[in-house]
C-alpha cells in the first residue's frame, strides 16, 4: 500500500496551514492524492511534499494562484520560465516604487520643505487632442501613460507636432473622493480625426498660479501643497481644474529624478498679491 500522509502531519512538512491547504484544494492548486469517501479526511503523497514546498515559496514572492497553477502545469521549462520571469519583473518594479517611496518619506521627515517659486499666468484657451476617464488615484499612473502614448499614435499618424507640452486637466473629485475625471491632452494648430478614445477637444483658459517640480512624481505632492498653501494664505483660489504641464517626462528621459512639471492652480488673479 501507498504510503499516506494526513493534512495535519502534511502542514508540518510543508508549513502550510491547515486552511490554506484546503484551501488549494478547493482551487485546483494541490490536490490531495486521496480523499477518504467516509470521512472526507484528506491524505497527500509523499512526493506532493516537494509541490508544497515550491507553491509556499511562490506564495512567499507574492505569486498569485493562477500564475503558480501556470508556473506548475508549465508543459515546458521556456513555459514555465516565461511566468516566472514576469513575476520577477513585477516585483523589481514594486521593489523600485517602494524605495522611492521610503526616499521621500525621508526627506519629508528629515529636511525642511524646499522653498518654491510662484509665478501667475493668464492661459489662453486651445484645441487639443484628448483623452478623457474616470481615473482612480492608484491606477493614474498606468491610465495616465497608456493616454499619453495614444494620443503621440494619433498626433504621428498624422505627422502633426504637438503646439504645446504633454498636459493634464485634474476635477475636484478626483482629489476628494480618490476616483475623477481626469482629461489627458497635447495642445494642436490644427484638426486631428478622432481615433480610439482620443479626440478633439476645447481647453479653456485660465488664470493660474504655477509652481515647477523637479524630479520624482513620488514627492510632486509636496510642491502641489506648497503651491496649495500659498494660493490659501493669499485668498485667491479659483473654481477649476487643477492642471499639470509634463516638460520633461517619462517619454524624454528614462531617469525619473529629471522629471520637469508645471503644477497650476486655478486663481481669481493673475497679477500675483503684493
Amino acid at each position: 500500500m501507498a504510503a499516506r500522509v494526513a493534512i495535519g502531519d502534511f502542514s508540518r512538512m510543508t508549513m502550510l496551514s491547515v486552511p490554506a491547504l484546503r484551501h488549494y484544494h478547493d482551487v485546483g492548486l494541490l490536490r490531495p492524492a486521496e480523499i477518504d469517501p467516509d470521512s472526507g479526511y484528506r491524505f497527500y503523497a509523499p512526493e506532493q511534499v516537494r509541490v508544497a514546498q515550491v507553491i509556499r515559496r511562490f506564495r512567499d514572492l507574492a505569486m498569485p494562484l493562477e500564475e503558480i497553477r501556470a508556473v506548475l502545469a508549465a508543459p515546458d521549462l521556456a513555459t514555465r520560465n516565461q511566468v516566472i520571469a514576469a513575476h520577477v519583473q513585477r516585483m523589481e518594479t514594486q521593489l523600485a516604487a517602494t524605495q522611492s517611496v521610503l526616499a521621500s518619506l525621508r526627506s519629508l521627515l528629515m529636511r525642511p520643505p524646499t522653498p518654491i517659486t510662484v509665478s501667475h499666468r493668464l492661459v489662453s484657451a486651445v484645441r487639443a487632442v484628448a483623452i478623457s476617464g474616470k481615473v482612480s488615484i492608484p491606477g493614474l499612473g498606468a491610465w495616465l501613460s497608456a493616454a499619453q502614448r495614444d494620443i503621440d499614435a494619433v498626433l504621428a499618424a498624422v505627422d502633426m507636432p504637438p503646439a504645446g507640452p504633454r498636459a493634464a486637466l485634474y476635477s475636484a473629485d478626483f482629489f476628494q473622493l480618490e476616483v475623477g475625471e481626469v482629461t489627458a491632452y497635447v495642445p494642436v494648430t490644427g484638426e486631428v480625426p478622432g481615433s480610439g478614445r482620443a479626440a478633439m477637444a476645447d481647453i479653456p483658459s485660465a488664470e493660474l498660479a504655477v509652481a515647477i517640480h523637479r524630479g520624482s512624481l513620488t514627492d510632486l505632492d509636496q510642491t502641489s501643497g506648497a503651491l496649495g498653501m500659498y494660493v490659501a494664505e493669499r485668498e485667491i483660489g479659483a473654481d477649476g481644474p487643477i492642471r499639470e504641464h509634463y516638460l520633461v517626462g517619462e517619454f524624454d528621459t528614462d531617469d525619473e529624478h529629471n522629471y520637469v512639471t508645471e503644477i497650476c492652480w486655478p486663481v481669481s488673479q493673475t497679477t500675483p498679491p503684493s
